[in-house]
Formats: structure tokens, C-alpha cells, sequence
């Protein structure tokens, strides 16, 4: 799940520019994404994503790491782009709900990139899918996903990244 923790994190930090949206407004008078979606958060984010894979396919290569799902060009570029995906579609029903960003979405802000990335892998590549995420795997990305969530929400304040720790 590395490939698809990494771009939203990236993309806060790379992030700025023109938004994805390019300002505009839904026919409910409300941003489509709004303004902390951009299209070099986006980009940024998905090649970080992808090149931790890279590593990853290295990594695992170099060391004859057997206890690391053998990953793909086309697993891990479905892992970062779903990632940033579920994010973008989170955004754009938060907005149609009126909330505005910053604000907690519990539950949705945690998992939209596990939806995502799942659910690209599942389109572009589900022997992949089935093949690497075991229920005891699904388990542990569910469980760790929220922890992981918020500790680097914390640090992302911390450091001025975020104007909220959630």
C-alpha cells in the first residue's frame, strides 16, 4: 500500500497552483474540488507514488525481499493514481455537502485513498488484486490506514504543511 499512502502526503507538500477545478463552481454554486486540489499536487503526488514503488520493485529484487508483494509498473501506478482518485472524488461530494475544506469527514477522510486505489486495481488490474490482498491483508490496511492517517495529519500541522491536525 506504500505506492498509494505516499501521494497525498506528497500533494500536500508539492501541492499550490492552479486548482484542478480551475475555480469553478458545480450547478449548486458550490467548488467542484476547490482550492487544495491542484493539478501539481496531483502530478507530484502520483510520481512520488509510483517512484516509491519503483523502489519498492527494487528493493525487493536487489534483496530477494520474498515477504513483499510482487509489484508491477501498472500496480503501483494504479495504487498512486487511485489513491489521489479517491481523494479527488471525496472532495467533490464533501463540497456537495456543503463542507468546506479543512473540516472532518470521519471515515471517508481515512479510507477515500483505500477505496481508490482499490477500486482502480480492480478495473486495471484485478489479477493483481486478488492475488496480493488476502482478507488477513484487507484487515491490516483497515486497521493501519486510520493510524497511519493521523500521524501524519499530526506532523503535516506540525510542520505548517496542514492548517488542521486532522
Amino acid at each position: 500500500m506504500l505506492p498509494a499512502y505516499i501521494p497525498n502526503p506528497v500533494a500536500a507538500l508539492s501541492g499550490g497552483g492552479t486548482p484542478i477545478d480551475l475555480g469553478k463552481n458545480y450547478s449548486d454554486g458550490r467548488r467542484i474540488f476547490g482550492d487544495g486540489k491542484t493539478f501539481r499536487g496531483l502530478i507530484v503526488g502520483i510520481l512520488a507514488g509510483i517512484m516509491t514503488g519503483l523502489f519498492l520493485i527494487w528493493l525487493s529484487a536487489a534483496y530477494s525481499l520474498t515477504y513483499l508483494p510482487v509489484q508491477t509498473l501498472l500496480s503501483v501506478t494504479l495504487l498512486a493514481t487511485g489513491a489521489l482518485l479517491g481523494d479527488l472524488i471525496k472532495s467533490f461530494f464533501k463540497r456537495r455537502l456543503g463542507r468546506e475544506r479543512g473540516t472532518k469527514w470521519p471515515v471517508a477522510d481515512q479510507y477515500d485513498l483505500v477505496a481508490g486505489a482499490f477500486i482502480l486495481l480492480l478495473i486495471g488490474d484485478s489479477s493483481w488484486f486478488f492475488a496480493v490482498v488476502s482478507l488477513p491483508v484487507l484487515v491490516i490496511i483497515l486497521v493501519i490506514t486510520p493510524v497511519l492517517h493521523r500521524v501524519v495529519n499530526i506532523i503535516g500541522y506540525l510542520f505548517r504543511v496542514k492548517e488542521v491536525p486532522w
